[in-house]
């Protein structure tokens, strides 16, 4: 049984899965039952790295999606628009989706579930987070039976690349990031990557299928790496840390029918210790931890043609093989619930305020006897709890840094101690202020 593919998008991804559809040796035997039949593509002239015979390509996405001769459409042409629109009109014709675009799914993820469902129909998405990483069937199937009590991901390859380099060499923000553009990790405009918008796409997917629940994109609170100043790095470095960019989804206690939620994008450091602190380069790594599984950790390249292609085809391959089973029934054959991953329960993120971490913080103040009292005196009044302080020497004249790292703390008491702090006379300025596992 042959089965048509029609590919929306022919740039990194969508030549990464032309080149593994054109050679079926080798790989399972599904791979050679599928056809690539229609392409769309931006312009018909540009040079690509995949050799496709002219008639397969076509300047109309719509006549690609509309093809008869296409059972499954595959979208890898990224952005909201018109690729949402796409998809929709995919479902509407009773065709099986298999996206990459993780911006799509971030917010407009219930919207093309639920005509998926109306319609019988699958949208997959395993290229949408962790590029060759399987991260997404893991949660809607393999830890099913697990109560997700968190999950904590480096997902952005580029700020991970640069993190990473800073760390190694001690070379500021801004050099590290024209490298990364010269090299091609980081685009001209890298701002969804270092203002971590990017991370939060992923982190909104992950979550709502780790608690059952979609979870509002527009709600998490992101912050990137951007303003990092490399001394905090090279701080953290002295006192047993790495820092990330970490994507963290956290279940909070309810006693609501509701599923609390505590989802966030921050530079964060990390103990040397922890799974996700040797995380280096452009790599990507997704922490689950779950009861009764305890932790799972999954690691491998997070973007690029290969990889990202490499879960696009699998998706494709899902099913494929569900059509071949049921005789290419389409949209007769009932769907698989933990394949198709529909919500099963509301999700509802709560107030930083409630929240609890631990803190880094970075202080500019007079090198004078007593300011190291006054600060411990603010937290606690303030109850907040320190685990260790220490004061840098600096270059200024009459000038300290002082570096804080606190006990885990309610994120209101924290607040309330760095105002205090803030109104110190000693106190120059706060010059940083990080998460801390």
């Amino acid at each position: 049984m042959t089965i048509g593919i029609g590919l929306l998008g022919l740039g990194t991804v969508g030549a990464g899965v032309a080149a593994i559809l054109a050679t079926p040796a080798g790989r399972h035997p599904l791979v050679g039952e599928l056809e690539l039949r229609r392409v769309a593509v931006r312009d018909l002239n540009r040079p690509r790295t995949v050799e496709l015979a002219a008639e397969l390509l076509s300047t109309d996405p719509e006549a690609v999606v509309d093809d008869p001769a296409v059972d499954i459409v595959v979208e890898v042409m990224g952005g909201l628009e018109p690729a949402r629109s796409l998809i929709l009109r995919a479902i509407a014709a009773g065709k099986p989706v298999v996206t990459a675009n993780k911006a799509v799914i971030a917010r407009y993820g219930e919207e093309i579930a639920a005509a998926a469902a109306r319609s019988g129909v699958y949208v997959l998405i395993e290229a949408a987070v962790g590029g060759g990483i399987p991260i997404i069937e893991p949660l809607k199937q393999s830890l099913g039976a697990n109560r997700i009590q968190r999950v904590s991901g480096i997902i952005n390859g580029t700020t991970n690349y640069i993190l990473s380099r800073m760390a190694a060499e001690g070379a500021a923000y801004p050099d590290v990031l024209a490298d990364a553009q010269r090299l091609g990790y980081a685009e001209a405009d890298p701002a969804a990557d270092v203002q971590g918008g990017d991370a939060a796409d992923k982190i909104a997917i992950l979550a709502g299928l780790a608690y059952g629940g979609p979870v509002p994109r527009e709600a998490i609170p992101i912050e990137g790496i951007d303003q990092l100043d490399a001394r905090d790095i090279a701080y953290a470095e002295q006192l047993g840390y790495v820092v990330k960019l970490l994507a963290v989804a956290q279940a909070m206690p309810s006693e609501q029918a509701v599923q609390l939620l505590d989802v966030r994008v921050h530079p964060t450091l990390l103990p040397k210790a922890h799974p996700l602190a040797g995380v280096n380069g452009v790599n990507n790594a997704i922490l689950v931890e779950g009861d009764p599984v305890g932790q799972v950790m999954f690691y491998g390249p997070g973007a690029g043609a290969g990889p990202t292609a490499s879960a696009v085809v699998a998706d494709i391959l899902n099913i494929a093989g569900i059509r071949q089973a049921t005789g290419g029934r389409g949209t007769q054959a009932p769907l698989d619930p933990l394949l198709a991953a529909g919500s099963w329960r509301d999700c509802q993120l709560v107030e930083s305020a409630v929240t609890s971490h631990r803190n880094y913080l970075r202080l500019r103040t007079s090198d004078r006897a007593g300011v190291i009292g006054a600060i411990g005196t603010c937290f606690g009044e303030a109850g907040v709890s320190i685990q260790s302080i220490v004061q840098f020497e600096t270059q200024s004249a009459g000038g300290a840094e002082i570096v804080v790292i606190t006990h885990e703390v309610c994120e209101a008491n924290f607040r309330q101690a760095l105002a205090a702090i803030e109104a110190l006379t000693d106190v120059q300025a706060v010059a940083a202020c990080l998460r801390t596992l």
